[in-house]
């Protein structure tokens, strides 16, 4: 028997298993599914009650996989275990970089320099994560030593969507979106302004790139816009990850290179930084940040594209893979 819902169940049994066990595991899971199921069926249940209520029996696929691997789930204790380990891990993404970014703004308001910034900021965001460890896990611990019940239980609800092969034309729709609205921007800041003086345009992006910098920007986007086409109809490859790496590293370089020679912005409007009594050390540590936000998503704009091509990759190769249907 072969169902949604027992291909969920199964998918995210074997999803972190070693590549050698799913032969093993993917069609003895199956079969002992079906065999559950048949056992209900022959009791006259109904076949989506039946699938559901084996499912639930099995419990938490996390847990099964772990038995398969023969890997123990425990930190003080078993019963909490993937619940803390779930929990830390959300906790160690969203903390650290909220108190990162609001040390940062801190740090600048205060007219603190770069190495103030990055004296106060790193500390705090590395104080920030210990903290969430320690405390997350003394929770823990107090609720394992005291027989506490949460309330958390597992139930095929709780399953993963099963990951699309390709990019929905939503997604195609909202980078072509995106990236027109960059041209957008693009000839409104070079043409009206987004700051005006006077009723005269205060260009953000210095307006002596024109041409031939101007151009390559232009170029970059086009081939974002051919790169976003290409990919809705052949999905993630090993070509089209490598064409997403150097595509990316020319945005990286044409914007870093610029920034350090001091002329990604315009003149006009780093004088309107200056006579609002910002100061040179203020304005060097906010070109810093830029710098970082920009290699930031740089980089996971490459990262995400292969790990997307490796999942496509393991998601062809488990389609290929004989399943037993009764």
């Amino acid at each position: 028997m072969s169902t949604s819902l027992t291909e969920r169940y199964i998918a995210a049994t074997i999803k972190d298993l070693p590549q050698e066990l799913h032969d093993e595991v993917r069609p003895e899971l199956s079969a002992s599914i079906a065999d559950a199921v048949d056992a209900r069926l022959e009791q006259g249940q109904p076949r989506e009650a039946a699938e559901r209520e084996v499912l639930t029996d099995l419990g938490d696929p996390a847990v099964l996989a772990a038995g398969y691997a023969d890997r123990s789930l425990q930190l003080i204790g078993p019963r909490f275990y993937l619940t803390w380990w779930r929990l830390l891990k959300r906790l160690l993404i969203i903390v650290p970089i909220v108190v990162f970014t609001v040390v940062v703004f801190v740090e600048i308001l205060s007219g603190g320099d770069f190495g103030d910034v990055l004296g106060g900021a790193i500390p705090a965001t590395i104080t920030a994560g210990m903290h969430v460890c320690f405390w997350v896990t003394l929770v823990f611990f107090i609720l394992e030593r005291s027989d506490a019940d949460t309330g958390l239980t597992w139930d095929v609800d709780q399953l993963p969507e099963p990951r699309e092969d390709h990019r929905s034309g939503t997604d195609l729709a909202a980078s072509l979106i995106f990236l027109g609205l960059v041209l957008a921007a693009l000839m409104w800041d070079q043409l009206r302004g987004f700051i005006r003086i006077n009723d005269e345009p205060i260009p953000i992006l210095n307006p002596d790139l024109w041409p031939w910098a101007t151009l390559g920007l232009l170029a970059i986007i086009a081939l974002e816009i051919v790169f976003a086409i290409v990919l809705y109809i052949k999905n993630w490859s090993t070509t089209l990850a490598v064409w997403n790496t150097a595509i990316t590293v020319v945005f990286f370089s044409w914007t870093i290179s610029l920034l350090v020679r001091g002329d990604l912005f315009g003149p006009e409007f780093l004088n309107l930084w200056t006579i609002n009594n910002v100061t040179d050390d203020t304005l060097y540590t906010l070109a810093v940040i830029f710098g970082f936000g920009v290699t930031i998503i740089c980089v996971w704009g490459i990262v995400d594209g292969w790990i997307k091509t490796y999942r496509t990759g393991r998601l062809a190769g488990r389609q290929q893979e004989p399943t037993t249907s009764q």
